[in-house]
């Protein structure tokens, strides 16, 4: 697997992070947790292919804060949380990190295979 698959999968592990931290708060039913549990598990499992790419540390950071970035804005257009321009500050702030990461990661060689 190249990196921009790796980086790919990691916004997906990001996306399903999302569906289970809202899943956790609004689960009412034995679907809703079903979906949940899912979500979990998907989530995880993308997260740790990726990770067999991607610096392990640079990985987990860019999944909590794209995690966080989601949950933050399915909130507000989903679950009307009123809007404050401190979390706008400081989500932006965490993005700018996430995309830091991302380019201060340094192209490695291909894994050899096998590995």
């Amino acid at each position: 697997m190249n990196k921009n698959i790796a980086w790919m999968l990691l916004v997906i592990a990001a996306v399903f992070e999302v569906g289970w931290v809202v899943g956790l708060k609004y689960a009412a039913s034995y679907a809703t947790w079903g979906l949940t549990i899912v979500a979990i598990i998907v989530s995880f499992s993308v997260l740790i292919w990726s990770g067999k790419v991607l610096p392990v540390g640079t990985a987990y950071a860019v999944f909590v804060g794209l995690g966080t970035v989601g949950t933050v804005i399915v909130d507000h257009i989903i679950f009307a949380e009123p809007f404050r321009f401190s979390v706008l500050f400081f989500i932006s702030v965490l993005l700018i990190g996430v995309v830091g990461l991302k380019v201060s990661t340094p192209e490695q060689e291909e894994a050899k295979e096998g590995q």
